[in-house]
């Protein structure tokens, strides 16, 4: 099967086929009319993701995020960078044809980065509305306590909280990867904690004069509020773990493997 096959099996499954005009999804090295002989699915085609498809002999690694440090891929600053021609000299040497596939996973019928992550938590059938992936309502705990909790699912040693975590809360909310910014609308992310009476958001990235300040100020003022935040890789990886599952019957025999990109802090 060639690299397109696969790119058309996916976008056909996730999105009926429909293509974005203007798209991150393009492949990052490679052509389309390579023969694919594996597939990794990983949130960051990182040196070590990289090293660990070479070593299972799959030359296709499909990727949520860049390759090549910026939201579009643009090489035209990198051309001299010596981290850069490194990195795509190792990849052209080795045969990797990689592939983002962003904008039309978060597009699909439903968005298969949330899918992954409700299911690694098993909040599937926790949604407020069944047609919305930021609301949740759980059994009453503590934020300190689901921040246990999301630390022990998600492989996590650190864990950030805003707030406290004494406080009870049920009322869930989760805006993974930079959703958390607010999607082009800073404001976002306070309006749905109040539009949906939020105990806790549970974010990827951050602003700290943003949601960060609200969520401190609230609590400053003794209203039940708070924020943990699990950062852009442990809040969409797992999108791209339950992909391995889903793209298995697509692609026929051809080995599918997830493989963690692992977040990319080391903690003092």
């Amino acid at each position: 099967m060639k690299v397109q096959e696969v790119i058309d099996r996916i976008l056909l499954d996730c999105c009926g086929g429909r293509k974005l005009e203007q798209t991150c999804d393009v492949l990052a090295s490679g052509h389309e009319d390579m023969e694919v002989t594996g597939i990794v699915t990983t949130f960051m085609a990182t040196v070590d993701v990289i090293r660990e498809a070479i070593a299972i002999n799959a030359n296709l690694i499909i990727t949520h995020e860049p390759t090549y440090y910026t939201g579009m891929d643009t090489l035209d600053w990198l051309q001299s960078d010596p981290v850069y021609l490194a990195k795509r000299k190792w990849i052209e040497d080795n045969g990797i044809v990689i592939w983002r596939f962003h904008d039309h996973m978060h597009l699909a019928d439903t968005d298969r980065i949330y899918d992954g992550l409700l299911k690694e938590l098993e909040w599937e059938d926790k949604k407020l509305d069944g047609n919305d992936s930021w609301g949740y309502q759980i059994e009453e705990t503590t934020v300190g306590a689901l921040a246990g909790f999301l630390k022990q699912r998600l492989g996590m040693k650190v864990i950030q909280i805003v707030g406290n975590p004494e406080a009870a809360c049920a009322r869930i909310g989760i805006l993974v990867g930079g959703g958390s910014l607010g999607l082009g609308r800073e404001q976002m992310p306070m309006e749905l904690m109040q539009e949906k009476d939020l105990d806790v958001m549970i974010c990827g990235d951050i602003t700290e004069w943003t949601l960060c300040a609200y969520v401190n100020d609230a609590s400053m003022l003794g209203m039940n509020k708070a924020m943990i935040v699990i950062g852009h890789e442990r809040s969409e990886e797992w999108g791209m773990k339950y992909m391995a599952e889903w793209l298995k019957p697509l692609v026929g025999s051809l080995p599918v493997t997830f493989v963690d990109a692992k977040e990319p802090f080391i903690y003092l």
